[in-house]
């Protein structure tokens, strides 16, 4: 019987896997080769993530439960470490699998912008700044400067908040674009709560981070709000 916060407990060293799993195991290996994630419902898609962390016992019941427990794939590889082992049959190996594959889209989703003129590649940048942000459990706020080209130089994190609130310097926020040469900007920032529409403390401040980069030259090109499943555009609903 698993123990609370480890992995699930494998045979003997030596024993072998039963059939059935194997053949379960072979058949949703070959069903993704065939058809990709799509073919496939979040809890078999966790299975295979899984695998690799538990070869030689069933982890439906675990992938059930992982799922249960954060909602979705997307939030369950996005949980914190700490959280994601509170789950019975959680241990190091599966935290290990699951922040591989976070890490993996984060990599993905960011070379999709990298070095890119932001501006023709907008869904891009907002995927990827879903990946990095929506299922956080506290505010970010980050900065993308932009060359005169609109091509992304850099992409920060300024500061860390609460779950409500996260503190912004728009003096700094400045100073760093003109250190990185930058010529346009985009803020973004997530609200933990699912949603984006923005505070005043964010209207206000982004009053005050534009007002700072019109007298230096600069444009700000937005200022996007993540929430879980949808975002704000402040140039779209009219703010900017």
């Amino acid at each position: 019987m698993a123990l609370f916060g480890q992995d699930e407990v494998v045979p003997p060293n030596g024993a072998a896997q039963p059939s059935y799993l194997r053949d379960h195991r072979r058949r949703l290996r070959d069903r993704f080769l065939a058809g990709g994630a799509a073919a496939m419902p979040d809890y078999e898609l966790m299975e295979l993530v899984l695998f690799r962390a538990i070869p030689r016992q069933d982890v439906k019941p675990l992938a059930r439960r992982l799922l249960d427990k954060f909602g979705d794939f997307n939030h369950v590889i996005s949980a914190p470490s700490g959280h994601l082992k509170e789950i019975k049959g959680v241990g190091e190996a599966v935290v290990l699998e699951l922040k591989i594959v976070e890490a993996a889209a984060h990599r993905l989703a960011r070379s999709r912008v990298i070095q890119r003129p932001l501006l023709s590649s907008w869904q891009a940048l907002i995927d990827y700044c879903h990946t990095a942000m929506a299922h956080r459990e506290t505010e970010q706020f980050r900065v993308l400067y932009l060359d005169r080209k609109n091509v992304l130089i850099a992409d920060e994190e300024q500061a860390k908040g609460t779950v409500d609130h996260v503190p912004v310097y728009p003096r700094e926020v400045m100073k760093r674009a003109l250190h990185l040469n930058a010529s346009a900007l985009i803020l973004v920032h997530n609200h933990p709560s699912g949603d984006p529409s923005p505070s005043e403390s964010d209207l206000r401040m982004t009053e005050q981070i534009d007002r700072g980069a019109q007298v230096l030259g600069l444009t700000l090109h937005d200022h996007i709000i993540i929430g879980k499943s949808c975002e704000l555009s402040f140039r779209s609903e009219g703010y900017l």
